[in-house]
């Protein structure tokens, strides 16, 4: 199972970078958006932290993107 939920953490961290990468910005900008520290959105990045619902919500309006898109499983 520990595998399987770092594989999910593995998507969502490339997701959120693909993301911000299209948006042109840096993790400081994106981090200021959601009201997060930069340290924060790199672990994210990393795939070091399991983020709440809340922290999804907010990092999904500083993406631009819905949270169902940031969601969807990699096939």
């Amino acid at each position: 199972m520990e595998n399987q939920e770092q594989e999910l953490l593995n998507q969502l961290a490339n997701k959120i970078k693909y993301q911000r990468n299209k948006l042109g910005i840096s993790q400081e900008k994106l981090a200021e958006k959601c009201n997060f520290d930069r340290t924060y959105i790199s672990l994210l990045e990393r795939a070091k932290r399991n983020p709440s619902y809340l922290s999804l919500k907010k990092l999904c309006h500083g993406l631009e993107i819905e949270l169902s898109d940031l969601l969807k499983e990699s096939s």
